[in-house]
């Protein structure tokens, strides 16, 4: 594992040489056929084995800490080979209840098919997961910060949890990046990341990872070979070249959401902001045990007075769109995108009000991004 910092990390670990030209950067392989004969290793892009995809894998595990990584062609396929990669017919998984809408819909839909049976922890502590934990239970899964709500959980706790009853824990780490915190140190055993947002960065890429030991690795990649979630050449070649700014990127994000956090927190046209680097949010002192950044995603309640399709209108910097944790800042609907899936029952036990505004802070003036929230707000309230 290297001993360099996280900045010189994210630079240079993983580059591909260029021994024909000794470029500064990688060479991109676009190949997808390669010799098959007098080789020691046959590589094929499924195989995750081409230069450009080891080379990423190599980057990503350094920057997490772990020892080994697998990259995808998306966050969903990171997430749906390694839990199928850990579960057979008959098991049963513990999820944290609060976790991303795209990943409940794979275990509400597809999780049945397979014969596998999972619990939903009703809260974020130990006691919570501990009563959800059967004689089939093989792991435990879980989302810290969590989508939309940004709820913290002690990781350190449920990493104790599992060992204790002999079973592996994954986390999608995706709302922190490994800039704010490094879920092996606490412990947990599998990490996920879906790279098309802060590892990626600009909006471009779809990609997704996934860091871990050796053992759970060459676990994970027997089920990548059969289900082929490939990320393209490309889009391997970008991702190494975007991690080279995730430091600098993640750590003004960081800032800029802080700053919006407390100002929309004594904002007049909003009731409730949800920000872990708040010391009003309910889990603030496990946030600053765990995390080194607090992120750059925040969401906020607007007042009821507040037309949200018209808030989004309005917005003029602040992009209105699906993804998050681009360089630029975005606004997100929760209830017709991240958690559509969801029934209103189910959004309404998560805390996902109508109300409910996911915010993306980006690396603008912080107050252009003040000046244009509160211009929305004050221009969106309902006609009487």
């Amino acid at each position: 594992m290297s001993q360099h910092k996280i900045e010189t990390i994210c630079l240079h670990h993983g580059t591909v040489e260029d021994p024909i030209h000794k470029g500064a950067i990688s060479p991109i392989y676009m190949s997808t056929a390669y010799q098959f004969n007098d080789v020691k290793e046959k590589k094929y892009p499924r195989y995750i084995n081409t230069p450009n995809q080891e080379g990423l894998c190599k980057k990503i595990a350094a920057i997490e800490g772990g020892e080994h990584a697998l990259v995808f062609g998306s966050g969903m396929a990171a997430v749906t080979t390694s839990l199928l990669s850990h579960l057979n017919s008959g098991d049963h998984v513990v999820f944290y209840n609060d976790i991303y809408g795209g990943t409940r819909n794979l275990i509400k839909k597809e999780f049945s098919n397979y014969n596998i049976s999972y619990s939903f922890a009703a809260g974020s502590s130990v006691d919570d997961f501990k009563a959800c934990i059967k004689k089939k239970t093989k792991g435990i899964y879980i989302e810290s910060p969590s989508n939309p709500l940004l709820k913290i959980v002690d990781m350190k706790a449920i990493s104790d949890l599992a060992k204790s009853n002999n079973l592996w824990t994954m986390i999608d780490n995706t709302f922190a990046s490994p800039i704010n915190q490094n879920p092996i140190a606490f412990g947990i055993d599998i990490v996920i990341h879906s790279a098309t947002k802060y590892l990626g960065g600009h909006s471009d890429i779809s990609a997704g990872a996934v860091i871990a030991s050796r053992n759970h690795i060459d676990r994970i990649y027997e089920s990548a070979k059969n289900l082929g979630g490939t990320i393209s050449e490309f889009s391997a070649w970008l991702l190494e070249r975007s991690i080279k700014t995730l430091p600098i990127r993640v750590r003004e994000q960081n800032k800029n959401a802080l700053e919006l956090a407390n100002f929309l927190e004594k904002h007049s046209q909003v009731s409730k902001v949800f920000y872990p680097g708040l010391v009003s949010h309910e889990d603030h002192e496990i946030a600053k045990n765990q995390m080194s950044g607090y992120g750059g995603m925040l969401s906020i309640e607007i007042s009821s007075k507040i037309d949200p399709s018209l808030f989004f209108k309005n917005l003029k910097i602040i992009k209105p769109v699906m993804s998050l944790a681009g360089v630029e800042s975005t606004a997100n609907y929760p209830k017709l995108t991240s958690h559509f899936s969801l029934t209103q029952e189910e959004r309404d036990h998560q805390g996902i009000s109508d109300h409910l505004i996911r915010l993306s802070a980006g690396i603008e003036s912080i107050e252009d991004l003040k000046s244009d929230i509160d211009n929305a707000l004050k221009t969106s309230v309902y006609e009487s």
